[in-house]
């Protein structure tokens, strides 16, 4: 066991052309601060959200630390979980925090535009703070990839943060975190949803600040 960890110690990031977030220690720490704390509130609505049910098979897309895919496996018990993220940071930190609680959790290096799994092999897809990251291209690229590997009647939730308004609370945000880049929001998602096929597309009425949540059911 001791080799199988080393020989994931020296995984390298996989070519993507989203961003990549590569400060893993700190992450947990700027998305709480981010959130002003509520941090935790927004991991619960994303998996009460997604509908998790036990049994189900889960799929978490740019997982970062693994803190929406711990809760995830926590509600879908027997069921098959598994994390994906680009920076190999991100997937070491998230190994260790299942280990430690002992959850069977499979993290992964990968990319939204190239899943690693089966089409039609998955109950769940969760994505959270990742869609901001991705030019519009591969966000279509993306959502369509979560779209072949989600079973027919499976859900996706999409939590991010909205269009800037213009309002103080949106400026202090968008300097406090450094995406100066936002022009869109997760309201503008549902386009692509649709065409990619998605129904049911529900913006929810749930927010955390300035971040909202998306439903969808292929």
């Amino acid at each position: 066991m001791a080799h199988h960890f080393h020989s994931h110690s020296v995984e390298h990031p996989v070519q993507t052309e989203g961003r990549l977030i590569r400060w893993a220690t700190h992450y947990d720490l700027a998305v709480n601060i981010t959130t002003l704390g509520q941090a935790r509130r927004l991991r619960k609505i994303t998996v009460n959200q997604a509908l998790v049910n036990p049994g189900d098979s889960v799929l978490d897309v740019g997982c970062g630390t693994g803190e929406v895919t711990l809760l995830a496996k926590s509600r879908a018990k027997a069921g098959s979980v598994y994390g994906i993220d680009p920076a190999p940071e991100m997937i070491a930190v998230a190994r260790k925090k299942a280990a430690r609680k002992r959850l069977e959790i499979d993290f992964r290096v990968g990319v939204i535009e190239a899943l690693p799994f089966s089409d039609s092999s998955m109950d769940v897809v969760t994505s959270s703070l990742m869609m901001h990251h991705l030019p519009e291209n591969l966000k279509v690229r993306g959502l369509a990839e979560i779209y072949r590997i989600l079973k027919p009647g499976g859900r996706l939730l999409i939590a991010d943060f909205l269009r800037p308004t213009g309002s103080f609370l949106h400026h202090l945000y968008i300097a406090f975190t450094r995406h100066h880049g936002l022009r869109s929001g997760v309201e503008d998602l549902q386009g692509i949803l649709k065409n990619t096929g998605f129904s049911q597309i529900d913006q929810l009425e749930e927010k955390v600040l300035t971040i909202s949540f998306v439903r969808a059911v292929k």
